[in-house]
């Protein structure tokens, strides 16, 4: 995708003081920490609102799961209007490279919800997956899907 999620930065809520500098989280309804992470989760959140029309009310972030007995967090999980997990996106500071290890971290958090979209960034690059679950085959993908 050639989106580039740092468009999004003047809508950003940001404070700053001495004791660090927090950024708002419009679906946590609180001020955060701001970590490279963070920000960048907080750019994606609002490029899926404002590109793909995704509700906010039917997105989750950063929820725990459970894989073979151990505790991982996702970083945003968007749902259908029938509340069937539709994309699962895993953020990463824009000083870390996008590559197969961050598709196999995201595709082994799917395995629990078995998402038809798959969603990777770092700010400034963005893939996107399309899982045919049926015929167990992949696409990249350009555009983000329209909210179901």
């Amino acid at each position: 995708m050639k989106t580039n999620l740092l468009h999004y930065q003047d809508q950003l809520k940001i404070k700053y003081a001495e004791t660090g500098n927090t950024i708002w989280d419009p679906l946590r309804k609180k001020y955060l920490v701001i970590t490279p992470e963070e920000l960048v989760r907080q750019l994606c959140l609002l490029f899926l609102i404002d590109q793909g029309n995704y509700p906010k009310e039917k997105i989750n972030a950063e929820k725990g799961l459970q894989i073979s007995g151990r505790k991982y967090r996702y970083d945003l999980l968007v749902y259908q209007s029938n509340l069937k997990p539709f994309l699962l996106v895993e953020c990463k500071a824009p000083s870390v490279k996008l590559s197969n290890l961050t598709f196999e971290q995201i595709s082994n958090y799917n395995r629990e919800f078995k998402v038809p979209y798959l969603l990777i960034t770092n700010g400034p690059e963005l893939r996107l997956v399309y899982i045919d679950w049926e015929n167990k085959s992949f696409n990249f993908l350009t555009e983000l899907p329209a909210y179901q």
